[in-house]
C-alpha cells in the first residue's frame, strides 16, 4: 500500500521503501551535473554523448580527435611519398652509376660516343641522348666522329645562356641543330655544357623526350652535372687535351 510515495518492499520482509520517482531522478541529476560525465559508457550506451555538451557548444573532445586523425593521415601521406621519392633516387643514382661505368670503360674514343648516343638512352631511360659540338669558324661542318653534331660559333650560349650551364625545357619542340633527325620527336629536352679544355670549344651533352612533361625548369640536376662532368674528363682523357 503507497502513502506519499511509501510502499512496502516486494520481498516480504514488510519493509518500508520509498518509491524513486521521475522527480528524484531529476533532483538527483541537477545535484550531480557531473554524472553522465563520469559514466561516459552508460551515457553513449543511452545516446547522450553528443545531447550532452549542449546546443551551441563545441564537443573538444570529438574536434581534437579529428584533428589528430588528420594529423595522422597527413603524415601516412607524406611517409609514403618519401618513401615512394627515396626509391625513385635509388634508381636514378644506379641508372647514372651505370651509364659512368659505361662510359669509363668504354675501349676507344669512338665506342664511348657510341656509348652516349646509343647505350645511355635506355640505360637513363630517356629517348635520345645527342653530344654536339661548336665549330671555329673556319672548320668544316661536319664532325670527324659519327654521333657528333657541329655547332654553329656561340650556338650554346644563344640556347643555354652566357655562362650558364644547364637548359631544361618541357612542352617544347626540338631543334635540329641539336638532334638531328630525331628533333621532331622531342618535346622536352636539356641541354648541358661540356666545357671539356679551355683549349677547345664548348660543347653539349643533349637529352630529348617523346614525353613532354619528363624535363623541366623544376628537375634535379646534381646527377646530370655528374653525368656531365664525368664525360668531361673521359673526353679530355682519351684527346691528351689540357684542362
Amino acid at each position: 500500500m503507497a502513502n506519499d510515495g511509501i510502499v512496502t518492499a516486494p520481498d516480504g520482509s514488510g519493509r518500508q521503501v520509498k518509491l524513486i520517482t521521475a522527480d528524484d531522478v531529476v533532483a538527483y541529476l541537477k545535484a550531480h551535473p557531473d554524472f553522465f560525465t563520469k559514466q561516459a559508457e552508460l551515457a553513449a550506451e543511452l545516446g547522450l554523448s553528443s545531447a550532452l555538451q549542449g546546443p551551441g557548444v563545441i564537443d573538444m573532445q570529438q574536434a581534437i580527435l579529428k584533428r589528430l586523425r588528420g594529423e595522422i593521415d597527413r603524415l601516412k601521406s607524406e611517409r609514403t611519398e618519401i618513401i615512394a621519392n627515396s626509391k625513385q633516387n635509388q634508381i636514378v643514382q644506379n641508372r647514372i652509376q651505370a651509364a659512368v661505368i659505361s662510359i669509363i670503360q668504354a675501349p676507344t674514343f669512338e665506342k664511348m660516343i657510341q656509348v652516349v648516343t646509343h647505350d645511355l638512352p635506355e640505360l637513363l631511360d630517356v629517348d635520345f641522348i645527342t653530344l654536339a659540338i661548336e665549330a671555329n669558324a673556319d672548320a668544316p661542318r661536319k664532325a670527324p666522329v659519327r654521333g657528333i653534331y657541329v655547332l654553329a660559333p656561340g650556338a650554346i650560349d644563344v640556347a643555354i645562356g652566357e655562362e650558364k650551364h644547364a637548359r631544361l625545357r618541357s612542352n617544347v619542340a626540338g631543334e635540329e641543330a641539336f638532334f638531328g633527325d630525331v628533333a621532331r620527336f622531342v618535346q622536352s629536352d636539356v641541354l648541358l655544357r661540356l666545357r671539356v679544355s679551355t683549349g677547345s670549344p664548348d660543347g653539349v651533352m643533349c637529352f630529348g623526350s617523346r614525353n613532354p612533361e619528363a624535363f623541366g625548369p623544376d628537375m634535379a640536376t646534381e646527377l646530370l652535372f655528374f653525368l656531365a662532368k664525368v664525360l668531361e674528363n673521359t673526353i679530355r682523357a682519351w684527346l691528351d687535351l689540357p684542362e
